[in-house]
């Protein structure tokens, strides 16, 4: 894990930075001289700088402020559409698009033979025979319900 730059030689080494634009054609060269100076990676000298002028306003960027911000938003909206998910999910659940009716288990189709009282309904009178089937095809003719067609 890499070292953290004491704030105060971090704020000298920002210092020295700017002091040396002048001499220096970038600010890739002038943060090398000023961390060889110091004893300190160039990298975090110069990260250090450009921060140093974000904060500034020197150069366009997101300050820190700014960026924990931002992340603390983009959290709050993730929990936000989560929210509204779910509640889209109960909304259509309540209203019907997926409820199942009051009087319907999920096993049985319920227009497939007609019941009355908990009884086969029979065509005509009591004990005439079976029920008129004639309105719906052998259950190997209709389709299945998973899909499978006959097999």
């Amino acid at each position: 894990m890499p070292k953290k730059i004491n704030p105060a030689l971090r704020n000298r080494a920002v210092r020295l930075v700017r002091e040396h634009r002048s001499e220096c054609p970038s600010l890739k060269a002038s943060s090398a001289a000023v961390a060889r100076q110091i004893g300190v990676g160039q990298k975090s000298v110069r990260r250090s700088a450009l921060l140093a002028d974000i904060h500034d306003g020197i150069w366009d960027g997101v300050t820190c402020a700014e960026h924990v911000e931002i992340q603390k938003l983009k959290a709050e909206n993730t929990s936000l559409r989560e929210d509204v998910a779910i509640l889209r999910a109960a909304t259509s659940f309540f209203v019907g698009k997926s409820s199942p009716s009051a009087d319907d288990d999920g096993f049985h189709r319920h227009d497939e033979i007609p019941v009355a009282c908990g009884r086969v309904a029979l065509a005509g009178a009591a004990g005439a025979g079976p029920p008129d089937l004639g309105a719906h095809p052998p259950s190997s003719a209709r389709p299945s319900r998973l899909g499978l067609h006959g097999r």
